[in-house]
């Protein structure tokens, strides 16, 4: 094993995986970022540049002594918004089951930098399809601690060290990735769930 598991573990409930590519030697899932977040960071920084523009030329002509002077905040909180949604639109998680070259690749990327795990298939034991105990949030002021709850997720167990987290959504999607998984590495997928009903 080449890599931290840990750096693919999430404070987010779910992720959601999607299917790029799927063969019969090679299993492509990908993760691109929370969409909604980025494009509402994205659409308040672009209205706050309609106010950001004229108190910028404002401040140039008249410097920090007339009435737009009072707005200096607005142009720096759009551009911390322009970048909060650029990191979120950066976000990407790709997870690549190479059965031809027996490994699996868990990469995870942002502007900032790019992690990778990679596993032989010789190395996993098993796949299991499972529940984690995940924070429902942070605590607020004047309320106890943050609750855990169950969601369902999907691990490679390997021999030696942690197990590895592929994906947390619904138990369908979740089985259906695992078996697809399963069937690339031929290791068995176990599973604490009740079958989706």
């Amino acid at each position: 094993m080449e890599g931290n598991p840990a750096d693919f573990e999430t404070i987010g409930n779910r992720i959601g995986f999607q299917i790029d590519q799927s063969d019969g030697h090679c299993l492509k899932l990908s993760w691109k970022g929370p969409k909604f977040p980025a494009l509402l960071c994205l659409g308040i920084a672009l209205a706050l540049l309609f106010i950001s523009v004229p108190i910028i030329q404002a401040v140039r002509v008249r410097g920090f002594v007339g009435p737009a002077a009072a707005l200096w905040y607005f142009p720096l909180m759009n551009l911390i918004l322009l970048g909060i949604s650029l990191y979120l639109l950066s976000l990407r998680r790709t997870i690549l089951v190479d059965a031809s070259g027996q490994r699996v690749v868990l990469t995870r990327g942002s502007l900032f930098r790019d992690k990778t795990l990679t596993i032989a298939s010789s190395d996993v034991t098993k796949i299991h399809l499972g529940m984690d105990q995940v924070y429902s949030g942070f605590a607020m002021a004047g309320s106890s601690a943050a609750q855990t709850f169950p969601v369902p997720s999907l691990r490679l167990i390997p021999a030696n060290g942690p197990s590895v987290l592929l994906d947390r959504g619904s138990r369908k999607r979740l089985a259906r990735i695992g078996e697809l998984i399963s069937q690339r590495l031929q290791k068995p997928l176990e599973s604490d769930l009740e079958p989706p009903g």
